[in-house]
């Protein structure tokens, strides 16, 4: 089956092309795109070659992950379904995650393509009310509110987001709804901005904000979400933390070497923290998100910086990449969307 794809086609190689799609068996559900969210850091690290899947970082003398239809998640409406299908038809707009493909590094982790032939499980109906483009991140929007849902927190309790991209945004916005005092940290001030009516909001610096928050004098830190892949956050916080604390760890490692975990953990085990790890996704958690995108307590729209018909990919990765202009959420829209 034809389809068209943002495909990467070698480091920093972005395309707009023509790509081959199995054909659909009776489980499978094709969806015909209209938008498609970025993954900046996910997909950025694909691009430029650091890791090879999910969290394993390209190390040398592995395969160069190309070509490759990177993302995982876009909205669009059902075209076709498979004999075993019931819960979908023609017609219905939906979110779907990831497509298989063919021809492909890994014919399994392919987002941005159009029509994309997707098992029923990764597809989900969209509710009516909001505009679609606002669960078209959902997958991403869902990792925030698992940084945010996870740990044990008490209104009025201290929790610091370090990072200002999207997963630091949608995690600081759900702990703000679960009544903590939510202090982000970050380098943008237009990132920042956008979280402030959410919490307060301080610039990194050397020290990753570790100062600034103690001088804040709000109490010690009950919850600390680390989206940015900064060790040297970890350890500057562990004074800052309260006993039986949560470190929620979101960031991405991709210079990582084997560790003794014994030892590497040592320094914190007088804290009795607990590290929640939540770079995953489950079905429950993508309808709860849905949830709490189409009520309200999360926000998508507003964190959209960017659109970009899709055939012009290749601009929008270079615009990501160079950081010419302020960017955050990136939107990719199909033909579909424009009929």
């Amino acid at each position: 089956m034809k389809s068209h794809a943002v495909v990467f086609t070698a480091r920093n190689q972005v395309a707009y092309r023509e790509i081959e799609s199995p054909e659909p068996g009776p489980e499978d559900v094709v969806v015909e795109i209209h938008h498609s969210w970025i993954s900046n850091g996910t997909e950025g690290s694909f691009l430029r070659g650091e890791r090879i899947s999910g969290d394993v970082a390209w190390r040398p003398g592995d395969p160069d992950p190309f070509p490759m239809v990177a993302g995982y998640q876009k909205v669009g409406r059902v075209l076709g379904v498979g004999a075993a299908v019931t819960r979908f038809k023609p017609g219905d707009m939906v979110f779907a995650s990831m497509s298989r493909v063919l021809g492909m590094f890994d014919n399994q982790f392919a987002g941005h393509v159009s029509p994309g032939v997707c098992a029923q499980g990764a597809v989900m109906p969209l509710p009516p009310g909001l505009d679609p483009v606002a669960y078209s991140g959902l997958v991403l929007t869902q990792v925030g509110y698992n940084c945010g849902s996870r740990p044990r927190i008490e209104p009025g309790q201290l929790a610091v987001v370090m990072g200002d991209g999207l997963v630091g945004q949608w995690a600081g916005q759900t702990l703000a709804a679960r009544g903590a005092q939510v202090v982000m940290i970050g380098r943008h001030d237009d990132r920042l901005a956008k979280f402030s009516k959410f919490g307060r909001t301080l610039k990194s610096g050397a020290d990753n904000g570790v100062a600034a928050v103690r001088e804040l004098g709000l109490g010690p830190v009950q919850v600390l979400v680390e989206t940015a892949g900064s060790m040297s956050a970890l350890d500057g916080y562990l004074p800052l933390m309260r006993r039986n604390g949560h470190m929620v760890i979101a960031g991405f490692y991709p210079k990582a070497n084997e560790v003794n975990l014994l030892l590497a953990l040592q320094r914190f085990r007088n804290s009795e923290l607990t590290f929640d790890l939540v770079s995953g996704a489950t079905q429950e958690r993508l309808e709860e998100t849905m949830r709490w995108v189409a009520d309200g307590r999360l926000h998508t729209l507003d964190l959209i910086t960017h659109r970009f018909p899709v055939e012009q990919a290749a601009d929008a990765w270079a615009l990501i990449e160079s950081k010419r202009e302020p960017v955050l959420g990136v939107v990719l829209d199909w033909p579909a969307a424009r009929k």
